[in-house]
């Protein structure tokens, strides 16, 4: 049976659990699908579960763990009464209202929940290398979250790969177990901000490999080494590792929209006037429609406007008479 609900929000980020903070003490009962733990592309509480210490957000002068920050967002709306769904969204109708939502088999006729207003929080999923052994060796010492899996590689030696402030985070985290960290980077300069690159130009555990990709990830059972190129010399060589953490950037998790709500050519969502889509009472927050500042402060603040947007949005449908 269909079960209506005024709001209905899909992602659990910084951006949909604010956007569930604001709308719960609107007195709007939002409904957070929130994801599920086993998918790396739609798990609860976002990207944030893969990050180390938060150092930025304002309010927590020693920094926080990203999933305990989540957990403590996560609280917080549900002590105004959010309601959550641990659950993937398979399918959504944005072709009339109530919107419909399908949780499970997307080829059920009727949805799972209906939705007066809709607020898309879906965030985004860490880009892959996309070598040969990359997949088969992922939870075998291939990994996208220092948070989850640093703790397996004491007194190791270990690389990542990229040259954001993620993966430099990344590498000053697994600094903590690793006797050894190679930051693998494919130009000659690292695209992290300053104080970030001075971190890692400053950490006596981290070397920098400039002008190297990875071109194969080795090892039977578990990684035992990388195959890098020179992209100057073209020369190939072996680095022997136990394990390899990718931080080379992020897809918005859009799948599901498309056909439906307006995308930029990236695959972000298009909003205008805040936060809306170009679907009447659709709404888009956090990092599946920014793709310039990408912060966890922004996507909790974008998530108060479209929470804000969505409530306004739905006082004006009934004022007139919608």
């Amino acid at each position: 049976m269909t079960e209506a609900r005024q709001v209905v929000i899909v992602g659990s980020g910084p951006a949909g659990l604010t956007a569930a903070i604001y709308s719960s003490r609107a007195q709007l009962h939002p409904l957070v699908i929130e994801g599920e733990p086993s998918s790396t592309s739609d798990q609860p509480g976002g990207q944030l579960m893969l990050t180390t210490e938060v150092e930025n957000f304002p309010g927590f002068v020693e920094g926080i763990m990203g999933p305990e920050l989540m957990q403590a967002f996560r609280e917080q709306a549900a002590r105004f009464g959010a309601d959550y769904v641990t659950a993937k969204v398979s399918r959504v109708d944005l072709s009339s209202r109530p919107f419909g939502v399908w949780v499970g088999d997307p080829d059920a006729i009727e949805p799972t929940y209906t939705a007066e207003a809709l607020i898309v929080s879906t965030g985004a999923q860490s880009l892959m290398l996309n070598l040969p052994n990359e997949e088969r060796l992922l939870g075998y010492g291939v990994s996208t979250c220092a948070t989850c899996d640093g703790f397996f590689f004491r007194g190791r030696e270990i690389a990542v790969v990229g040259g954001g402030d993620s993966a430099i985070e990344e590498a000053l985290f697994l600094t903590r177990f690793a006797d050894k960290v190679t930051l693998i980077v494919r130009r000659g300069e690292l695209r992290a901000s300053k104080v970030m690159q001075q971190r890692a130009f400053g950490h006596d555990k981290i070397t920098i490999l400039w002008n190297h990709s990875v071109i194969d990830v080795l090892g039977e059972t578990t990684v035992t080494g990388v195959r890098v190129r020179d992209n100057v010399s073209e020369e190939e060589s072996t680095l022997e590792l136990s394990g390899l953490f990718v931080a080379i950037g992020h897809q918005p998790n859009t799948g599901l929209f498309k056909g439906q709500l307006d995308m930029e050519e990236n695959g972000y969502l298009r909003t205008f006037d805040g936060t809306r889509t170009n679907v009447d009472g659709v709404f888009a927050c956090g990092d599946v429609q920014d793709h310039r500042y990408r912060q966890a402060i922004t996507a909790a603040g974008s998530g108060c406007m479209a929470a804000i947007d969505a409530e306004r949005w739905l006082e004006d449908q009934r004022a007139e008479g919608r």
